[in-house]
């Protein structure tokens, strides 16, 4: 791959959904990437090698024609700037009030549904099942993600917004956290997630090889 080859840095274990946000965003777009495996558990991330060009020491992190960036919603928006509609597909919604409410399901995601994702975490998802059930405070986050999505899917739609945006991909692994792990999910919520999981995007990042499990 040449030099001006977008790199995408991500978990040695392919397991982070913010990681997930990254790689389907640049499936869906068609953007030429290289994955570096960043290994959290050896505590690669703290190495200056990667500290500092990425400031946050967090992965995802992009590294493009020399600039880096962490942070996953950072990285989609900047991915949808720097190659933009028509020439590419977008990974956000076109319309200002779609765009916003993406944002603010990426946002939420991201900042609630702790207990979700403590006890469902993605280990779960790609390693070994959840042994126990949700417990109180699981069960409560489990409703809460329920109500939400069937708020926001159209009845009869596979997307939020009509055309995929990274927004179908976040919401679609948060249920599928419950999903694997057999919680009950039924109706559109389960359709909605089954669909985005089914997308070559998602197939690419979700069918990888990876190594045994280390925790961290």
């Amino acid at each position: 791959m040449s030099d001006d080859t977008l790199k995408l840095y991500t978990d040695a274990f392919n397991i982070s959904p913010y990681v997930f946000s990254c790689f389907v965003t640049l499936r869906e777009k068609g953007i030429p990437f290289q994955p570096v495996m960043v290994g959290l558990h050896l505590k690669e991330h703290q190495s200056p090698a990667f500290r500092d060009p990425s400031i946050t020491a967090k992965v995802p992190a992009i590294e493009h024609r020399g600039f880096w960036l962490a942070e996953s919603s950072a990285i989609v928006e900047y991915l949808d700037e720097v190659f933009p509609a028509p020439a590419y597909p977008r990974a956000m919604p076109a319309d200002p009030r779609d765009r916003a409410r993406a944002r603010q399901v990426m946002a939420w995601i991201r900042s609630d549904l702790m207990d979700i994702r403590e006890e469902r975490s993605t280990h779960t998802m790609f390693y070994e099942r959840a042994a126990r059930p949700l417990s109180e405070r699981g069960e409560a986050a489990a409703l809460r993600l329920l109500r939400v999505a069937n708020r926001l899917i159209p009845d009869g739609r596979r997307s939020l917004f009509g055309a995929w945006s990274c927004a179908d991909a976040d919401l679609a692994f948060m249920l599928q956290r419950l999903i694997i792990n057999g919680h009950p999910v039924e109706g559109k919520a389960r359709a909605f997630a089954e669909a985005q999981w089914s997308r070559p995007s998602a197939r690419a990042f979700i069918d990888q090889k990876r190594p045994p499990y280390v925790k961290y």
